[in-house]
């Protein structure tokens, strides 16, 4: 049996984690790669003890790197989601956790040059079509991994990367409220279906007969919410022009209760099939800009900040996330113009992974 070797690195990226190629290094049909990352992780194995994955949604991730041929951006950056257990990739959705790792990884790769101290790299996210500038700390022309920035769910402290997210609004769908309503009402379940980064339904914790901080344990545990979350999604994904989602990760699907900590806003997000243990970045940005958008699901669950830029911190399993928002009052009562994050990176390991030709 012919046998492939692929160069990679393995990158934290935020809360995340996974391989990060060359996309020269993989075949250009998406099919092919498929079944290459479907090796690599070790997808149908609940501990994915034949690859490299970590049995759980947020250490299957991939990031595919090329220069990009659009003059707005330096590198393209295709993201693939892997199943855990099934033999499933979804190239739909993208990762803002992941993407924290693209410029260091795109410099690593010899594809960005770097600058002194900072590089800035403009990256353009190749399944939305979403364009983030990315700052990585970069003394000496050398990537930084090292630092004093703590984000929440990562033991320890790292460099800084700031994120900042441009044309965010209607990135799958092609419209901020992709259903035309504030609020929709699935299995008399009242929502609000939003479309900034990441296509996203979002329902009160109450509404489900939740307080809205129950661990993650506590959610998995809870096979009727599941279900009935999932429903609601499926309903939802349909009235926002998505179709079928039963195999998709898209729409995402969140619960917002009132903040206890000193947040904004407290919610738990769901990736959908389990709750994700802290806080996707792209999901945090449609969080905040429904927290942060009159008539909402959100209504009287928050104090709303009334200046731009505000920043909205968002309360989750691990701790919080701020969000940077730049909007302006509109028609609907918010108009994102950016969303800005400070996440970090780490190179753990980098080689050559073997998969095998014929899938």
């Amino acid at each position: 049996m012919a046998r492939r070797e692929i160069p990679f690195l393995f990158i934290r990226g935020g809360t995340s984690r996974g391989p990060y190629f060359n996309a020269a290094d993989l075949p250009s049909d998406r099919d092919a790669i498929a079944k290459i990352l479907l090796q690599v992780v070790g997808a149908g194995h609940p501990l994915n003890i034949d690859g490299i994955g970590g049995g759980n949604a947020v250490t299957n991730k991939v990031a595919m790197l090329s220069r990009s041929a659009d003059d707005a951006a330096d590198i393209d950056y295709f993201f693939a989601q892997v199943s855990v257990l099934e033999q499933l990739v979804d190239f739909k959705p993208t990762c803002g956790n992941i993407l924290s790792g693209v410029g260091p990884a795109a410099i690593e790769m010899g594809l960005m040059p770097a600058s002194d101290p900072v590089t800035e790299v403009r990256i353009k996210l190749v399944n939305t079509g979403a364009l983030v500038v990315a700052r990585v700390q970069t003394p000496g022309g050398v990537v930084r991994y090292d630092g004093d920035t703590a984000i929440d769910g990562v033991p320890g402290t790292a460099a800084r990367i700031d994120l900042q997210f441009m044309d965010v609004v209607g990135a799958a769908t092609g419209k901020l409220l992709p259903t035309g309503n504030l609020r929709d009402q699935f299995d008399d379940i009242e929502v609000t279906c939003m479309d900034v980064a990441m296509p996203t339904v979002t329902a009160r914790a109450d509404a489900f007969g939740l307080s809205g901080h129950e661990t993650v344990q506590e959610l998995k545990a809870d096979k009727n919410f599941m279900a009935r979350m999932e429903r609601v999604r499926l309903a939802a994904g349909a009235a926002m022009g998505m179709g079928d989602v039963t195999q998709s990760v898209t729409p995402k699907f969140a619960i917002f209760a009132p903040a206890k900590a000193g947040g904004t806003i407290a919610a738990r997000y769901f990736m959908p099939w389990e709750p994700h243990p802290t806080m996707a970045v792209t999901g945090a940005q449609c969080l905040a800009s429904c927290a942060m958008t009159p008539g909402s699901i959100a209504d009287g669950l928050l104090t709303r900040p009334t200046t731009s830029p505000a920043t909205v911190t968002i309360e989750h399993p691990s701790g919080m996330i701020d969000v940077v928002v730049d909007y302006n009052t509109g028609g609907n009562g918010f108009d994102l113009n950016s969303a800005g994050l400070v996440r970090t990176a780490r190179k753990l390991a980098s080689g050559n992974l073997f998969v095998s030709d014929e899938g």
